[in-house]
């Protein structure tokens, strides 16, 4: 019998595919069209193995708000960079043991990364019972602080999204 999840084990990724296919290429084309209906199969199909455990996105319409204040974070961060390098005042870099409140691997996967793509600062470890996070902070006045502004902006949207 025809199963729909075996034929697209990752139906998210497959749609992501396609579309970055499409945007990719030069005009949408028939060719176009079956190379990335192939694709969007192929590859989800070949990284099978790698996605053990499938996202439990509970409210995934919540991602593009997410990822809205994430560009937004990454613009005004990149500014205070700038300006603290500019600036005749030292750094107060801190190493900081961030307690993770995600359960979920990808949660924690997008959270890691959410962090070391905004400039000043960056995951640099997750300890092997996914309950700690440590972060490498370039201006840290106070860990709390840190702690406080990555639980908010961050890690609370995807406990909302993936719990």
């Amino acid at each position: 019998m025809f199963d729909r999840l075996s034929f697209f084990p990752q139906p998210w990724l497959s749609v992501l595919l396609f579309a970055t296919w499409q945007l990719l290429s030069d005009g949408i084309s028939g060719a176009s069209l079956v190379i990335g209906i192939l694709l969007a199969w192929a590859i989800p199909q070949m990284t099978h193995g790698f996605w053990p455990d499938p996202p439990a996105f509970i409210r995934a319409w919540r991602m593009p708000l997410y990822l809205l204040r994430v560009i937004r974070d990454i613009v005004i961060a990149s500014i205070e960079v700038a300006w603290l390098i500019l600036s005749p005042r030292k750094p107060r870099p801190a190493f900081i043991s961030y307690p993770l409140e995600l359960e979920h691997p990808l949660a924690i996967s997008i959270l890691a990364s959410t962090i070391s793509l905004t400039p000043g600062t960056v995951s640099a470890d997750v300890s092997d019972d996914n309950k700690l996070l440590l972060i490498h902070a370039l201006d840290a006045e106070n860990d709390q602080e840190v702690i406080d502004t990555i639980r908010n902006h961050y890690e609370k949207p995807l406990l909302e999204m993936f719990q």
